[in-house]
């Protein structure tokens, strides 16, 4: 089993998961003041990227770690698909 251990990773993952978490705020804030649809799509579609983002980090640290042969990482991407 892999972790994440290399200081400069962790620290880029934490900082972008915060950041996900401020725009997950942001869009209850927007929900509440019963913004425009199309802005609330808009913070949606980012939080998601940014989250997107932090999940090829953690399989690329797992590729990585664990030298996972091609059918293996496609395997592991179907089953979190």
């Amino acid at each position: 089993m892999s972790k994440l251990t290399q200081p400069e990773k962790k620290k880029t993952l934490i900082v972008r998961l915060a950041r996900v978490e401020g725009q997950l705020r942001g869009i209850q804030r927007l929900l509440d003041d019963e913004a425009d649809c199309e802005k609330i799509a808009q913070q949606l579609a980012a939080a998601r990227k940014a989250l997107d983002k932090s999940f090829f980090t953690m399989v690329g640290c797992m590729i990585e770690q664990e030298n996972m042969p091609a059918e293996k990482v496609a395997a592991m991407l179907a089953k979190f698909a």
